[in-house]
């Protein structure tokens, strides 16, 4: 059962030659065939690519030459990453049939680590959902239970984990399409400070809060992953030139004096009684594990909603200006130029269409001031409460999201319903802020989300706790039935 190990399990038995990258991969592309077309997590598997690279870290192995700290271990990409010679859709018929011409940052860094890449996830269409239920092409179901969301907008990568597909995948996250999705298929995700990680090769949603993150049965896992993608492109005049340190070495140290700031108003309000009970028992977990317990408060996060659905459409519809016809994807011909145009963009889902509407009039002349203006300033006083907070704590505690994975079909015919299951994830993106989902227990069946917020580019502290809260639990065994591992920690 090789879909049950581990990532750091699967390279120690590559490195050791118990096993061979090509079996792994295998394993992974059978798994893919006998479970996706339940899931529906995959818009293109790549099985010849995935068995080449195999076969090289098989070859680099047997000429005895060091192997990367993710050798042999396969992984699958959102759709939205570039991937040389593979076709990137964004889940959208307006890029249908294109062929990424280079490979992403992060994807230039999987390879040199020795990943396989097994192929392309679905996802909500150019990122804009919380329930991937925007796809043009498909549903992605929740592992759990296959008549609720994954959770969006990566949905499908976290659904490829979850139902043993992969040991690892790469989502994006703008308002929390990483952590969101981890919370309702019981993941470890990571958002990593914007600037972390190049986004050379994402293709951009909302370019001043879009960030590439990780998905992961463990937090050890997470952690090797986030340090492989991590660090300074000079592709990206956004990626900061900070050194990334071990997030590895953060894992099993002690988290004995540490300060976690809870913030009480948000469990009171509007939170599912069993995400609140999670939480609770999560808070105890950590005061027993020896952190120092403080209330602090957002008091400008309640406008983190109001504020993202103004900066996101507006960044979203500058960004999606270029599907045009002219460029990319299919082109619908018409006799003149601005009704090819306006044909050709008819292919957008209605969730992009409403964004690019909603960004075009915040910044049309007259509305500037009045909202976009004003959501800026809305987003620099959250940042402001961050600061404020991170004098008296070390992490921020929050939930993931207010309830469990909820139905297909339950949010979608009410969009600002749909928007507010990303409520405790807004705020630290718009800060620019690291944050990590964790498993922290079950309510009626389905996972929780324990969200962990830290200071800019302090990634390491939040692996710190992360694990320590792990290893005191027994959450992150629980897995999907019908996927279940083997064991946990990855014996095969």
């Amino acid at each position: 059962m090789l879909h049950a190990a581990s990532a750091s399990a699967l390279r120690e038995r590559v490195v050791s030659g118990e096993l061979r990258a090509v079996d792994i991969a295998r394993s992974a592309l059978d798994q893919i065939v006998g479970a996706d077309a339940r899931i529906g997590s995959f818009l293109h598997v790549d099985g010849e690519g995935a068995l080449a690279q195999a076969a090289a870290v098989d070859r680099a192995r047997a000429a005895g030459e060091t192997l990367g700290p993710l050798a042999g271990v396969p992984i699958a990409l959102k759709d939205n990453l570039c991937v040389r010679g593979v076709p990137a859709t964004c889940a959208s018929k307006i890029l249908e049939g294109w062929i990424a011409p280079y490979d992403a940052t992060v994807v230039e860094r999987l390879r040199a680590a020795g990943a396989v890449i097994v192929g392309k996830t679905n996802m909500d269409e150019f990122a804009m959902g919380s329930s991937n239920e925007t796809s043009a092409y498909k549903l992605v179901h929740n592992p759990w239970d296959l008549s609720r969301a994954p959770g969006g907008s990566s949905g499908g990568s976290a659904a490829s984990v979850a139902a043993g597909m992969a040991p690892l995948s790469l989502g994006s996250d703008t308002g929390g399409s990483v952590r969101q999705p981890a919370a309702f298929c019981g993941l470890v995700a990571l958002k990593p400070t914007y600037g972390r990680v190049s986004r050379f090769g994402l293709i951009a949603f909302a370019s001043s809060l879009d960030q590439i993150g990780p998905f992961a049965r463990d937090v050890r896992d997470c952690a090797i992953v986030s340090e492989v993608i991590s660090g300074r492109d000079p592709r990206d005049a956004t990626s900061v030139d900070l050194p990334v340190g071990s997030y590895v070495s953060e894992l099993g140290r002690d988290v004995r004096g540490l300060r976690v700031g809870v913030v009480r108003s948000t469990l009171a309000e509007g939170c599912e009684p069993g995400v609140v009970s999670a939480i609770d028992a999560s808070i105890d977990t950590l005061r027993r594990l020896g952190c120092e317990i403080v209330d602090v408060a957002l008091p400008t996060a309640e406008h983190a909603v109001s504020a993202y659905y103004i900066v996101a459409p507006a960044e979203c519809s500058s960004n999606l200006a270029r599907f045009d016809g002219m460029r990319y994807g299919p082109r619908v011909e018409s006799p003149d130029l601005l009704e090819t145009y306006g044909k050709t963009r008819a292919l957008f889902g209605r969730e992009v269409r409403r964004r690019i509407m909603l960004g075009t009039y915040v910044l049309s002349a007259g509305y500037y001031d009045a909202f976009y203006a004003k959501a800026q300033k809305a987003r620099t006083l959250i940042s402001r409460d961050y600061a404020a907070a991170f004098e008296r704590c070390d992490v921020v505690l929050t939930p993931t999201a207010p309830s469990v994975a909820f139905g297909l079909g339950a949010k979608t015919k009410n969009p600002l319903e749909m928007y507010l299951a990303d409520i405790f994830t807004l705020p630290p993106s718009l800060a620019g802020l690291p944050a990590i989902s964790v498993p922290c227990g079950l309510s009626d069946g389905l996972p929780v989300g324990l969200q962990l917020t830290a200071k800019a580019f302090d990634e390491g502290t939040l692996f710190r706790v992360a694990s320590a809260f792990e290893h005191a639990t027994d959450h992150h065994a629980h897995r999907a039935p019908g996927f279940a591992t083997a064991s946990v920690g990855g014996a095969a």
